[in-house]
């Protein structure tokens, strides 16, 4: 039988043990619907109840412009060498570990395409943490370390065509001209999805696109 997004929220759902709390990454690669796939069972999962899922994506730990212009890296944002990996394995970790405190991360502002910190509360009653991003499954640098405090990754399977069709129109979204959209897509964009891509069989599930939710106007993923 196909995989379907019930199959998905059945599996979030039983991950979740007693006295401690679980940590789902998802993965792919830029605009593939990790974050629409994260939100959606995120809100399904905790209905109208008390929150008991959180969705913290990596996209908080992008280190600001200014860093990335010191760091000579600006025209690269989205490289694995252009976000604190090392931060956000830490947060992972003081998730990991639970405890009676509200847990902030960052978020990021599209509008702004900057990091901003305290964004993001993750409250104790928060048992199973979604979290979203491009280079979970990587093995290079300090990623690993991210893995490492992941309970399971998956990986989601988007169609190379749409997946490009999504990035193009989000940079539009978000003020590039069309040209200089579909450049930075088929520069940038593509080297780090080709790098995302080869890490899909680490996954221990890979999520066909017919079993993501449908992208509303205006999310993106």
């Amino acid at each position: 039988m196909p995989l379907t997004f019930d199959d998905l929220l059945r599996r979030a759902a039983s991950l979740a043990r007693p006295g401690r709390r679980t940590l789902l990454g998802i993965a792919g690669g830029p605009g593939a619907g990790k974050t629409t796939l994260a939100e959606r069972l995120t809100r399904v999962l905790n209905g109208d109840g008390a929150p008991w899922a959180a969705h913290v994506p990596m996209d908080g730990f992008h280190l600001a412009d200014a860093e990335l212009d010191r760091l000579g890296r600006r025209d690269r944002k989205g490289a694995p060498d252009t976000f604190d990996a090392a931060g956000y394995a830490a947060l992972l970790e003081r998730l990991r570990r639970d405890g009676d405190d509200v847990v902030y991360a960052p978020g990021f502002e599209r509008t702004l395409e900057q990091p901003v910190a305290g964004a993001i509360p993750v409250p104790p009653s928060a048992r199973l943490v979604v979290t979203e991003g491009n280079y979970l499954l990587l093995e290079e640098g300090v990623w690993p370390r991210v893995r490492s405090r992941l309970d399971e990754v998956w990986f989601c399977d988007l169609d190379e065509g749409e997946r490009v069709r999504r990035l193009v129109a989000r940079h539009e979204e978000f003020g590039k001209g069309h040209d200089e959209a579909v450049a930075w897509v088929l520069g940038s964009d593509r080297r780090n999805a080709e790098l995302v891509a080869s890490t899909r069989s680490r996954a221990d599930l890979v999520v066909p696109a017919a079993a993501m939710p449908a992208v509303e106007a205006g999310t993106w993923t």
